[in-house]
């Protein structure tokens, strides 16, 4: 609310101009602008919007690990090598597994008696002896490979965060080699970001200008600048050369030059200082001093390369004065500047310009960062700061040598992706390729600097295996759908909840609602997670289970007044007798929702997240919050006459009778024949993968007219050949999503612009006249996405394995529970069933459903979210036995099981019913992303209430009464 209130305010004072907003916002960054707490800490605390909401990219990007090992091995030759990283490649493709262990075994396969030792010993001479044995080689090379990804993962993260991405989430995968996930948020140039996230790292070592050097030619620059300015608005032309001569003679006959200097200094710092000088005094210093009043030159200016200090949002602009011609002529033809990477302040905001010398013709490095063997933080003799010992190979120890003996007194500028990490300054010559950079760096400094130094001999290049781009248009309508369908839902649910159990029972459990939506949104924002579209859904989902909770307790306090207790006793027997079911209930989602956690990715981990925050929120909501409400009330005197009831639902289900044991067999039929028209659906029509498991492309393009797929899929074919292409409708009429798996292996950065173009060219004919590839891109394609078939595979396997390990944990937290083998089985048998029935009738209607019904991860964490909710049930009436089982164990099975399912039937019912009518709200209200996942969750209450009834509680039935019959013949 804070952040949105001044970004408001910033629009308003700047009249829409991005520059001027931003000087607004900067301003404030650091004043206390609510409760003590400044507007940069208030953006961090608050909860940030995904990219389904927000638009933007996601890619999730894997380092070539074979290249890493292949330069471990200083580019060995040996054909066995190259033979076993060919293989090991290929193990990595199919099995879950550490690359260097494949390897390792594939290289002995090739040869029993190769030492590993052998190839490696060159590169970390230090390290590796030719005496080190498979498994010391094997340690080295794992952390040597750590080290490698993580030096990846810093080098990517201070890319992007020098792109100026507001609030990216940038994570190495747990698990996976090499694999590191980037979420960048409002992004809208997918191909700059690409070529950003896959350039390989660019590390050099330079020789560097002293301030004083240079200082008069900046002055030059200065001059020269404003007389341009000058003159341009005059509607003159200006001799820049002239100028530039005039402008260097100016500066270097000054023999007072430090009195300008000094004057100059003053004046900006008493500017930069206390920001008193009117407008006008402003308007006239930047006129005479465009480039200083930007670039900050210190009083105390030491003798090193930094020319100056400057905003952030001054360096752009300073980049330019430095990139045109009259500039240029005025300064020395080898002088280049470079940003440093860290600013100077603790917000952030200002940084040096360092002035790096070109020594050599080619216009390149004296030294790159491939001659690197080594680089690890280490702690200064006789003092608390931490230094940087770096070791280089042969060639790189010569030219170091000859390097630091030339700049003896002189910086030497450390650079990586053209910023400067550190400009150390050389005391005397190094020889022998080993030395020390001090700097009072902090532990984490030293730390980083290590880490970029040894990125200069990783040769391992980047890919992207997965990416999602969406576009701003579709998150802002994402975000309206998600909102709208949450408030509707959260109405209904409040008025089902009154019409059901009158106006006070109701509304507390409303408040208690409300109060749960507070908690889930407070907890978020605390852990700043990312709010989805499927965190959206995850959180109403959460309002159903946290309705559930209520509507256990009060069935059970309606079946305690109608045993004849006082409404005091009875809700007090209510909460405790309800409390188990209610327990058993929210951790077996909470179980569901970790391994969704665990195995799924980007949304799917979002739909967890708030799923398992909404629980612990229902949780304490639903049992503490409200009974200390009910005893608050009874204390005085209130609430004398609750039933608990209304008069219209009084009666309903009271008292039900129905043989459920009894009907068993017509449940097994219906079972067993929905089950063959499955599998005769799996065999005949079998299943539509999305590209989460087969490998592709998508892409959802809109157009003003309505496109006929089948018109669309034909003028598409010709430009893709053989690879195939599928066009559906999502949405309305004029949207459309195109998949295709064209060149899908291939990793040619040129290859997003040739379908761009192929599409473009392909539906021409639904687009207005005048209509070009850029425009067609930029308007029309809404978002795109790209699975790798590696990661596909990967997809796949979590899936199966999330699948394998949600019913084995359901079945065994049964077990121990209530510690016999028929709950268990019962509840297995019947999860199974829900899964099958809900993928069979993906199988079945897939072809003419008017959205998408393709087996995706949604699709998945649709089916393990309804393993989770058929377990609540389940567990429900296997609580119920239980307890009639303890209070009356002589009582026949038969009866004891109908009973326990009549007992609690009210309260399956109302729960199906108040799930239902969140995910009909999302279905209907929530958007096209998650129509498919909430279509899966709507037949997982439906069948899975019906599995409760028929499948789970009759399976543990037979198990029970052959126990007892065993036990009666023993007897």
């Amino acid at each position: 609310v804070v952040t949105n209130h001044y970004a408001s305010k910033a629009e308003e004072s700047s009249n829409g101009d991005r520059v001027k907003m931003n000087m607004y916002l900067d301003s404030l960054s650091t004043k206390d602008v609510w409760l003590g707490y400044s507007l940069k800490e208030c953006r961090e605390m608050e909860i940030n919007l995904g990219l389904d909401l927000k638009g933007g990219m996601s890619v999730i990007l894997e380092l070539n690990v074979a290249d890493v090992l292949r330069s471990f091995s200083g580019y060995s030759q040996d054909e066995n090598f190259n033979k076993a990283l060919a293989s090991a490649s290929v193990r990595q493709m199919n099995e879950q597994g550490n690359f260097i262990d494949f390897f390792a075994q594939e290289y002995k396969k090739l040869d029993a008696n190769a030492r590993l030792a052998a190839l490696f010993s060159f590169e970390f001479k230090d390290k590796i002896s030719s005496t080190s044995t498979d498994a010391e080689v094997i340690k080295v090379l794992k952390a040597e490979m750590e080290s490698a990804i993580s030096n990846s993962f810093n080098v990517l993260r201070t890319r992007i965060d020098r792109f100026g991405v507001v609030s990216p989430n940038i994570q190495r995968m747990v698990g996976q080699d090499g694999r590191i996930s980037i979420e960048l948020p409002g992004v809208k140039e997918p191909e700059r970001v690409r070529k950003l996230l896959q350039g390989s790292a660019n590390l050099e070592f330079w020789t560097t200008y002293n301030f004083e050097e240079i200082y008069q030619n900046l002055v030059a620059a200065n001059n020269t600048i404003r007389d341009t300015q000058n003159a341009s608005k005059k509607g003159q032309t200006v001799d820049s050369v002239a100028v530039a001569k005039d402008s260097v003679q100016t500066a270097s006959t000054d023999t007072s030059a430090n009195k300008v200097k000094d004057a100059l200094l003053a004046k900006i710092k008493s500017k930069n200082a206390n920001d008193k000088s009117s407008a006008k005094d402003q308007a006239s210093l930047r006129k005479e001093y465009p480039l200083f009043s930007l670039l900050n030159m210190q009083n105390e200016q030491p003798k090193g390369p930094a020319v100056g200090v400057a905003h952030y949002r001054d360096t752009a602009q300073i980049n330019a004065y430095f990139r045109t011609k009259s500039v240029r002529d005025v300064l020395p033809r080898n002088v280049q500047f470079r940003w440093t990477v860290k600013s100077i302040d603790e917000e952030g905001q200002f940084y040096q310009l360092v002035a790096i010398k070109v020594t050599n013709r080619n216009g390149k490095a004296p030294l790159s960062g491939d001659v690197v063997t080594d680089a690890r933080d280490d702690f200064e003799q006789n003092s608390s700061y931490a230094s940087v010992s770096m070791n280089m190979n042969a060639e790189g120890a010569k030219e170091w040598a000859r390097l630091t003996k030339e700049n003896v007194g002189k910086c030497i500028a450390i650079v990586l992706d053209n910023y400067v990490y550190s400009f150390p300054r050389v005391n005397d010559e190094i020889t022998g390729g080993r030395s020390s950079i001090t700097g009072n760096f902090t532990p984490e400094e030293a730390k980083d600097l290590a880490n970029v130094l040894k990125s200069g001999k990783m040769a391992a290049s980047v890919r992207i295996v997965q990416e999602d781009v969406v576009g701003p248009s579709l998150g802002s309508e994402a975000i309206q759908a998600g909102v709208i369908s949450c408030i509707v839902a959260l109405v209904l649910l409040m008025i089902y909840m009154v019409s059901v159990y009158g106006v006070i029972p109701g509304m507390i459990a409303n408040v208690a609602l409300l109060i749960n939506l507070f908690f889930t949104v407070g907890i978020l924002a605390s852990f700043q997670s990312v709010l989805t579209l499927s965190g959206i859904a995850g959180m109403m989902l959460a309002l159903g289970i946290a309705v559930d909770a209520n509507v256990l307790i009060y069935e059970r306090v309606k079946e305690e007044l109608r045993n004849g207790k006082s409404l005091q006793k009875a809700v007090e027997d209510g909460y405790k007798h309800a409390f188990s079911a209610i327990f058993d209930s929210n951790l077996t989602s909470i179980i569901t929702g970790i391994i969704l956690f665990k195995f799924g990715t980007g949304p799917i981990k979002g739909f967890a997240t708030t799923s398992i925050i909404g629980i612990i929120a229902s949780f304490i909501t639903a049992v503490f919050m409200t009974r200390i409400a009910y005893e608050a009330a009874f204390a005085k005197g209130w609430f004398k006459n609750l039933t608990f009831t209304t008069k219209h639902m009084k009666n309903v289900l009271v008292n039900v009778t129905f043989d459920w044991v009894g009907n068993r067999k017509k449940g097994y039929i219906f079972s067993s024949v929905l089950t063959l028209i499955i599998i005769a659906s799996f065999i005949f029509l079998g299943l539509k993968q999305g590209i989460d498991f087969t490998g592709g492309r998508n892409y959802v393009i809109r157009f003003e007219q309505p496109v006929n797929t089948q018109k669309a899929t034909e003028l598409l074919k010709p430009f893709f050949g053989e690879s195939s292409v599928g066009v559906i409708t999502i949405g309305s009429s004029n949207q459309i999503r195109v998949t295709t798996n064209y060149r899908i292996a291939e990793n040619d950065p040129t290859i997003d612009a040739e379908i761009n173009q192929m599409m473009f060219d392909g539906l021409k004919t639904y687009l207005p006249a005048g209509s070009n590839v850029t425009k067609f891109a930029a308007d029309n394609i809404l978002s795109s996405q790209k699975v790798g078939p590696a990661i596909a595979k990967d997809i796949t396997q979590g899936a199966i394995m999330a699948l394998f390990f949600a019913v084995l944990a359901m079945g065994l937290y049964i077990f121990l529970r209530f510690r016999d083998l028929a709950f268990s089985a019962g509840t297995i048998v019947s999860l199974v069933h829900d899964t099958i029935v809900i993928v069979g009738a993906y199988s079945l209607t897939y072809k003419f459903m008017p959205f998408s019904m393709e087996i995706d991860q949604s699709f998945i964490a649709a089916v393990l979210t309804v393993i989770g909710y058929s377990v609540n049930d389940t567990v429900v009436v296997f609580d119920r036995v239980r307890e009639i089982m303890h209070n009356y164990p002589k009582r026949d099975l038969t009866r004891l099981m109908n009973d326990a399912l009549n007992q609690t039937l009210s309260r399956t019912l109302n729960t199906s019913v108040c799930t239902s009518i969140v995910l009909l709200c999302i279905f209907l209200l929530g958007g096209d992303t998650i129509r498919s996942f909430t279509f899966a969750m709507l037949l997982g209450v439906v069948f899975g209430t019906y599995s409760s009834l028929f499948i789970a509680v009759p399976t543990a039935f037979e198990m029970m009464k052959r126990k007892h019959k065993k036990q009666e013949v023993a007897e």
